[in-house]
């Protein structure tokens, strides 16, 4: 699939900006989904975290965002261009689960944090069903990820310092329609199970 033009470039300019400010490093990115449906699932320490993400993978990468991000005509112009589709919170989580359905269904690759939000301390959270809900309905494979470093970079309620970011890929996990038995509850023990993963996942020297 053709990648944007301004989605290009700002690929290129977080690969700089994580390099000169982070000594940012990738481990196992040979585990990377570059072609067809994928889920990046990653922890979520800070605002840094998407970005980051994003050049981890040379292909496209889908992230939602809330549509207060939209307030202005140039955001309105960038956003769309870098692949950060808005969602109303007011709509609550099944607007976003919908959208990241629908990507994934086009055979885009699309970026989700389990946790639902940003971590307060720096340590891993529970894991919400939502994601689970999403590899019920398209049984998407799903790319585990641990970033280490971006709370220390840019934390929930502290200031910005250049500081090294990590992000160790762990092995993908195939689904099978086997996974969904269970009722309801499956979208727990599948969000939990992808969790599990990202927690296995060590830092890397």
């Amino acid at each position: 699939m053709e990648i944007k033009p301004l989605y290009q470039l700002g690929h290129s300019l977080f690969k700089f900006v994580g390099s000169t400010f982070f000594s940012f490093r990738v481990v196992n990115p040979e585990w990377m989904i570059e072609e067809g449906p994928a889920i990046l699932a990653m922890n979520h320490q800070s605002y840094l975290d998407p970005p980051m993400a994003g050049i981890t993978c040379e292909r496209e990468l889908y992230t939602l965002a809330r549509n207060t991000l939209f307030k202005t005509r140039f955001m309105q112009w960038v956003l769309p261009r870098i692949n950060v589709v808005p969602i109303d919170p007011k709509g609550g989580d099944s607007t976003a689960l919908k959208l990241s359905v629908r990507i994934l269904r086009q055979g885009y690759a699309t970026l989700i944090f389990p946790e639902g939000t940003r971590s307060i301390d720096g340590q891993l959270q529970p894991a919400q069903p939502g994601i689970g809900l999403i590899i019920s309905k398209t049984l998407a494979p799903v790319v585990p990820m641990r970033i280490f470093g971006s709370y220390e970079a840019l934390p929930r309620t502290g200031k910005f310092q250049a500081s090294p970011i990590t992000i160790v890929l762990g092995e993908p996990i195939y689904f099978t329609k086997a996974d969904l038995e269970g009722g309801r509850e499956v979208y727990q023990r599948l969000a939990d199970r992808v969790m599990a993963a990202i927690a296995a996942i060590e830092y890397v020297d």
